[in-house]
């Protein structure tokens, strides 16, 4: 099988036969312990359940799932798969997975009871341990679980802290392993993150290695668009069907788009949308489902959530320390002229409501050249849009404390801006300095 390349540092995990303790035999650690023995490496599996254990030495699967069983009764019986309800297994293993429940507590927070369980007893066996010991956690948690909970429990212990988050659906787990959709590997220790990735050498996928808190992150970004994904097709379906439209159909041809529907496009953190079609088209079908009495929440909180995230980022411009200001672009997005229901629009509006003194830029403007709705929308919105608008970037940032760039710029700009030493705020992605920091880390510890 051909492998995929790895954005990963190569690292020792790719030979076999690296030692594995899995804690915890659940639907996760059962069936990663028993593929990863099926890879060539030994497999510890640790869990309190004695019923479980004894299922498990038995070559019997303790719950359901295709083709686990025979993998199971192979690997016991070859020796590579073992289990024990002590979580001395950590003593002589390389890595330490940890794959307990993280269920929900009444109020909606994460019940970490198992995990800090889990995570004390390996910690009570590292003071025999000769090596270091890296300490990966599949389980689900929230950004900044393992350095505030999982690290400060080892007391100083040399171990690698590892977010390696499953992607592994009940149903076709097993599946799921040997021909992953995605492999994550967080962490700030590039060996210990190759380690790790490297147990999956023998499989065709690329690794992702990542900084520890965007791992735990990008659980929950991929169960968040699986849910959005199944409420709008639910939604589409409902609204088609009350108006004698097949929603399998419309929903059949709207995959068939692999260039911007079921793709990349679009999903990336950045500015608000705008335009003469999202906005309209949204308040469209949320109008014509009310008039058939039929609530499509996910639909309708498409632009009050829009809305929100434009409010975000005039707040940020608003936080800067700085009276002039420069806004790159003016059109909804980049090689466009087009200015009906622009979020630049309502960002100005706001900048020059609070006193700041702007001026605006954009490559595709000219006040002389427009007209139709577009003129319209402009001089009704900011009808004193030409006493704001310059006619050459240099004129911004000759001028401006700050410039805000809101649409991206081709490379000359680009290159104009960046040796101007102008400071920045690019609307166009994540921003703070919270991530900022993270990222500067992880590049450092790479």
């Amino acid at each position: 099988m051909k492998k995929r390349s790895s954005n990963c540092t190569s690292g020792g995990g790719r030979s076999p036969g690296t030692t594995v303790a899995v804690l915890g035999l659940g639907y996760v650690g059962c069936v990663t312990a028993a593929c990863l023995a099926s890879l060539g490496h030994r497999a510890l599996g640790v869990d309190p359940d004695e019923r479980k254990l004894k299922d498990i030495r038995s070559g019997r699967a303790p719950f359901y799932e295709p083709g686990l069983e025979p993998l199971i009764r192979e690997n016991i019986a070859a020796g590579r798969f073992s289990v024990g309800s002590s979580a001395a297994a950590v003593s002589g293993a390389d890595i330490a997975l940890v794959c307990v429940g993280t269920p929900s507590e009444r109020n909606g927070n994460l019940d970490l009871t198992q995990l800090r369980r889990a995570v004390a007893e390996i910690a009570e066996h590292l003071p025999r341990r000769q090596k270091p010991l890296i300490v990966a956690i599949r389980s689900t948690v929230f950004p900044g679980t393992s350095e505030e909970v999982v690290l400060p429990a080892f007391g100083g212990h040399p171990v690698s802290i590892i977010s390696h988050p499953e992607f592994l659906r009940e149903g076709s787990a097993v599946k799921d392993f040997f021909d992953p959709a995605l492999l994550v590997v967080g962490g700030q220790d590039p060996t210990a993150v190759a380690k790790v990735a490297g147990l999956y050498g023998k499989l065709d996928v690329e690794a992702s290695c990542v900084s520890l808190r965007s791992a735990e992150m990008i659980k929950y970004a991929c169960n968040a668009f699986h849910a959005v994904k199944i409420a709008f097709a639910n939604e589409i379906g409902a609204l088609s069907e009350e108006i004698g439209v097949d929603g399998s159909e419309v929903m059949a041809t709207l995959c068939r788009d692999a260039k911007l529907n079921c793709s990349g496009a679009y999903l990336k953190p950045g500015f608000a949308f705008g335009g003469s079609c999202l906005p309209k088209d949204l308040r469209a079908l949320v109008y014509r489902a009310a008039r058939l009495d039929l609530q499509l929440p996910l639909v309708a909180s498409a632009l009050p959530s829009n809305a929100r995230h434009l409010q975000r980022a005039i707040e940020a411009v608003l936080d800067l320390p700085a009276r002039r200001i420069g806004v790159m672009g003016l059109a909804f997005k980049e090689n466009t002229d087009d200015l009906r229901e622009s979020p630049v629009i309502t960002l100005l509006e706001q900048l020059i409501a609070k006193g700041r003194a702007v001026h605006v830029f954009d490559p595709r403007i000219s006040l002389d050249a427009i007209y139709g709705s577009n003129r319209s929308f402009i001089q009704s919105t900011i009808p004193h849009i030409g006493r704001l608008l310059v006619k050459d970037l240099d004129q911004i940032l000759g001028w401006a404390d700050h410039l805000v760039i809101a649409q991206h710029p081709h490379p000359e700009l680009a290159e104009r801006i960046a040796a101007s030493g102008i400071p920045t705020l690019n609307l166009l992605r994540p921003n703070s300095s919270a991530a900022r920091q993270l990222q500067r880390a992880f590049q450092a510890a790479c």
